[in-house]
């Protein structure tokens, strides 16, 4: 018998931002944790790729390293562990209610749930822990109990998503593989599955198969 095959249950990925949370966490986060003196300072010494970036001259996955090591080099672990573990409850509470749902129906059944998102780890993977679901994010370096302001993973969307899917999961293990996403950074995962929902594109969320049934 195939002990590690995992047939008896599903897959879900789960985007966060714009999918699972209704808004931009990662700018959220900032705003959350810095003071607004620090924000102005380092954002100025950035602006010339923010306005880039606002005129769709600058990329996504560029900008937000780039505003992570603006914002939190030299930041203090411990200190920055505790606003974000603050900030995971309190985001939590704003979470898109029928994108709950289904993740918890996901759940009830037994599916393995996972969290694939660009954002950082620092306070995403205390998301994670309070809906007990797995995590597969851009990590983030620290040194020292400071963080360095660099990434120790790509950033995680488009290809870098399905690259980091395929391995931690053997798809073949699922019955039933389900991706929700609402962006274009989203398309390579949700190629990935065998029934893929897009925020704002498609009208309804697919119906969940309860493999253990068909068992």
């Amino acid at each position: 018998m195939y002990a590690t095959s995992k047939k008896n249950k599903n897959l879900a990925l789960f985007d966060f931002d714009g999918t699972l949370c209704k808004k931009d966490s990662f700018t959220g986060f900032i705003f959350y944790a810095l003071s607004k003196r620090h924000i102005v300072k380092q954002g100025i010494k950035i602006l010339p790729w923010i306005q880039a970036y606002y005129l769709n001259a600058y990329p996504a996955h560029a900008m937000r390293s780039k505003l992570f090591r603006a914002m939190f080099s030299n930041a203090n672990v411990l200190e920055l562990e505790q606003i974000a573990q603050e900030y995971a409850a309190n985001l939590i509470s704003q979470l898109n209610p029928p994108l709950l749902k289904q993740l918890k129906q996901h759940q009830a059944l037994g599916d393995e749930v996972v969290l694939v998102s660009a954002s950082v780890d620092v306070y995403l993977k205390h998301v994670c822990e309070l809906l007990n679901i797995d995590l597969i994010c851009t990590q983030t370096e620290q040194v020292n109990n400071t963080y360095t302001g660099q990434y120790t993973t790509p950033d995680c969307s488009s290809e870098q998503k399905k690259l980091r899917i395929l391995e931690k999961y053997s798809l073949d293990h699922y019955s039933v593989t389900y991706a929700y996403g609402n962006s274009i950074e989203d398309n390579e995962m949700l190629a990935l599955a065998d029934h893929a929902y897009m925020v704002g594109v498609d009208n309804s969320l697919p119906e969940i198969i309860n493999c253990k049934k068909l068992a």
